[in-house]
């Protein structure tokens, strides 16, 4: 996937040198800005089509709330674009003031916070409001890549290798789980992955498994709303009834199944939904389901289809062909936090995965998850601007 020569932190690919691998060689990615620019039409549709009882009970309009959402579109969009314009060489080297200052931010929203649905996720800032786990996630992510491939030259050594790269891991995925586990657990995947690819020792890895799913149970253990979420989500796989369903702790879940049963196949038509004055959320956290109810299934297999062609693109195509190891490793976990999201939002709307409160990207309403999106596709597309077939030269010497 990616080839290095010892001593070198850029590395030569089949005689690349350090000025060509500097010099984009091509556009960038137009498949992926495609997709996420067909992700943002479906996302401001279905929006406005799910926000209108959230509107009237903040004395506001559909259209008032999707003007903003679009604005917050346009937004995600220019950071792309520019982010895309730079290096991501150049990026990599605030890696490590980045992840340092989200736990400055992290630690702040634990005290300063507002409070909502139980739970410290956001600051306030001149009238502004941003969530500090999205902008963390992005800065481990982009450090961790930086890590593995500094540390190629002696990869299997723990204590060099392994143990400081863990400590940037659990102190971020720590900081984010306190407030927002399912970001915190997903976040640990996707670098788990990262350092899979990056060649760290499987049994260094599986420690690291053994280690979170310690914590993790720790930290769903310690609280009451956790615990419930799991143990309902877990009877209600075992046995499946009207009566746990009917219940407040399984009122979520009865009404995504309901919207996605009333959709069908092709389903019941734009902005015809019913279940979006009953669905919590259904503008975020449920959107899918409003997609699926007013799409159909047709409607929402496509939209995770565009996300499986992103996946597709970002992993065979942008990650493998990149010039060096930085780009394979930050291709990859850019890829792996945007498609991922996704998904784990499709499999709780449908009733595979438990509450977890995690947005679609680009397409559930919001500003600071689809900002730091953006930018991470962003980077995606700079990476693919340095694509230079490494299969092709190889074969044609």
């Amino acid at each position: 996937m990616y080839y290095t020569t010892p001593n070198s932190k850029v590395g030569s690919i089949f005689g690349t040198t350090r000025e060509e691998l500097d010099t984009p060689v091509q556009g960038s990615d137009r498949v992926i800005l495609v997709c996420v620019f067909m992700l943002m039409m479906v996302g401001a549709i279905a929006v406005y089509s799910s926000i209108a009882y959230f509107a009237q009970a903040h004395n506001s309009t559909a259209g008032a709330l999707v003007s903003g959402h679009v604005v917050k579109l346009g937004i995600a969009f220019i950071a792309m674009i520019f982010v895309s314009k730079l290096n991501y060489r150049v990026l990599a080297k605030f890696s490590r003031i980045a992840v340092v200052f989200s736990w400055i931010l992290l630690i702040a929203v634990m005290i300063y916070g507002d409070m909502v649905f139980g739970a410290r996720r956001s600051l306030s800032v001149a009238g502004f409001s941003f969530q500090p786990s999205s902008f963390a996630a992005m800065a481990l992510i982009l450090h961790i890549a930086v890590l593995l491939h500094e540390k190629q030259d002696y990869i299997k050594d723990f204590k060099r290798a392994f143990i400081p790269i863990l400590i940037w891991v659990a102190v971020t995925c720590f900081l984010i789980a306190l407030e927002d586990f399912s970001s915190a657990a997903l976040l640990m995947g996707i670098t788990i992955c990262m350092m899979f690819v990056g060649r760290i020792s499987a049994v260094q890895l599986l420690g690291l498994v053994m280690l979170g799913l310690i914590g993790g149970s720790a930290l769903i253990l310690s609280s009451a709303e956790r615990t419930s979420r799991v143990t309902n989500y877990i009877t209600q796989v075992k046995d499946i009834n009207s009566e746990k369903l009917e219940s407040s702790s399984g009122y979520q879940a009865q009404q995504a199944h309901i919207a996605i049963a009333r959709g069908g196949l092709i389903g019941v038509g734009i902005g015809k939904s019913t279940q979006r004055d009953f669905l919590p959320a259904p503008y975020n956290d449920f959107i899918f389901a409003i997609i699926a109810e007013e799409y159909g299934i047709i409607g929402s297999s496509a939209v995770m289809l565009i996300f499986i062609v992103i996946l597709y693109r970002g992993i065979a195509v942008i990650a493998r062909h990149s010039p060096d190891a930085l780009g394979t490793l930050l291709a990859l976990g850019a890829t792996l936090m945007i498609t991922l999201y996704g998904f784990v939002n499709a499999a709780v709307a449908t009733g595979l995965f438990p509450v977890t409160g995690l947005p679609m990207p680009f397409i559930s309403y919001g500003g600071t998850s689809m900002l730091f999106a953006g930018i991470m596709v962003g980077i995606l597309l700079n990476i693919s601007k340095h694509n230079r077939q490494i299969q092709n030269r190889f074969y044609n010497g």
